[in-house]
């Protein structure tokens, strides 16, 4: 129905419908949850193995499951310790003659990319700031087509 009519309907019927796409959205947040718990379940000890088989924690690995391809991704979530952060790089880096936190509230971040790419001396100076978490993992299924299922 184009937005004109809908806008054009009575207010109460308004409400009504508001009210029952909102159900039926909290219904399908419902439901999802269950299938990512349920696929969660069904997957996670394969893909963790898969992962140790290549040799690393996370990140996505693709499972066979009766010809459908399961696609299992574990994101790498890292946080730096910022108290840790500012005196490496306090260390580091050259004197201004005023502190600058006496100003502005600095947020320190390293790129995860860069990280991996630094010499073995600044890594080892650096990873007691760092701490690695996993995020929600994910699981999608395709076909033998390559369409989801």
């Amino acid at each position: 129905m184009p937005v004109e009519k809908i806008a054009a309907l009575p207010a109460a019927e308004l409400a009504r419908l508001q009210q029952a796409a909102e159900e039926a959205l909290r219904q399908s947040k419902l439901t999802l949850a269950c299938l990512e718990a349920a696929l969660d379940v069904r997957y996670r000890a394969r893909a963790r193995q898969a992962r140790a088989e290549q040799d690393k924690d996370t990140g996505t690995v693709r499972l066979d499951d009766n010809g459908v391809v399961v696609v299992c991704d574990l994101p790498k979530r890292v946080k730096w310790n910022q108290q840790r952060l500012k005196e490496l790089v306090d260390l580091i880096g050259s004197s201004w003659g005023e502190d600058p936190a006496g100003y502005v509230k600095v947020k320190y971040d390293v790129s995860e990319r860069a990280y991996e790419a630094w010499p073995a001396r600044l890594t080892e100076l650096f990873a007691p700031a760092r701490t690695v978490e996993t995020g929600k993992p994910t699981y999608a299924l395709l076909l033998a087509d390559g369409r989801g299922a």
